[in-house]
């Protein structure tokens, strides 16, 4: 002990000299807005470094299991390929294809708290801005909610605040898809009207109804549903396609006509 008192005794200047630094930068930081922003965004380069490489070394350990789903993923489109009627030729993306895809790794990942996101390995640099649509090999995993240079964070389907448009497959009948925070496996579907033909293990997938994701992408099945006598919607329990604790691989879906479609609405909604 008295070693250690020696010591800080011995270097008290510099140790002085850091503390009036840190509180100058700290002052300078919260007191100019240029400032500050060079701050987060060179904190979010950092911490996004710092996952890439964690993830990187956590995803050396678990090849096997991602090559599994690669090969999964693989032999579902070559069936759907095999028993398509559409030529090879008119399934390579050109430029009359509504939606891209860009392909990202999750770097970091929560599915635990009420509010959940995921961070991605590409950001504004690889084409990639906010409110685009992000799915996995398996079905929906959420939407971007914010972009830098290289890196996005997803608002997880897991947030109390993500709201998807969802619908019955092979159905006209859609409504919304939520989370109540409670299990990381499951969501809920509600405003599908009491007339609609439901009943367990039916799938549920996104309904097409706005410029995030395209119609018919996998969301899961229904686990459970209830009717009270005075209600005229369903209260429906979706168990998900995804395991979301276990995400690695996703697609950022990109809508070439987004812009158009919504200037074109909110045009009509400005004559209104």
């Amino acid at each position: 002990m008295q070693n250690i008192i020696a010591f800080v005794l011995r270097n008290r200047i510099f140790f002085l000299f850091i503390s009036l630094l840190t509180l100058a930068l700290s002052i300078t930081i919260q007191s100019h807005a240029y400032h500050r922003s060079k701050f987060i965004n060179s904190a979010n380069w950092l911490t996004g470094g710092i996952y890439s490489i964690v993830n990187n070394t956590t995803y050396y350990f678990s090849l096997v299991k991602q090559n599994e789903l690669l090969v999964g993923e693989n032999e579902r489109l070559r069936k759907q390929l095999m028993n398509s009627t559409a030529t090879f030729d008119s399934l390579q993306p050109d430029s009359t294809r509504q939606y891209s895809i860009i392909t990202g790794n999750i770097i970091k990942n929560s599915y635990r708290r009420t509010n959940n996101y995921l961070t991605l390995n590409k950001g504004r640099n690889q084409g990639i801005k906010n409110d685009m649509g992000v799915i996995s090999s398996k079905g929906i995993v959420g939407i971007i909610d914010d972009t830098s240079a290289n890196y996005s964070v997803v608002q997880s389907v897991l947030n109390s605040f993500s709201e998807i448009n969802a619908s019955l497959k092979n159905s006209s009948y859609f409504g919304t898809l939520v989370w109540d925070g409670s299990n990381y496996q499951y969501a809920a579907l509600t405003d599908i009207p009491k007339n609609a033909d439901i009943k367990k293990g039916d799938t549920i997938v996104t309904g097409g109804m706005s410029t995030i994701f395209p119609k018919n992408i996998l969301i899961g099945t229904i686990e459970d549903f209830q009717l009270e006598a005075a209600d005229n919607y369903y209260s429906i329990t979706v168990k998900l396609f995804n395991d979301m604790a276990n995400v690695q691989h996703v697609y950022v879906i990109k809508n070439r006509d987004k812009t158009e479609i919504i200037k074109l609405e909110n045009s009509i909604e400005n004559e209104q």
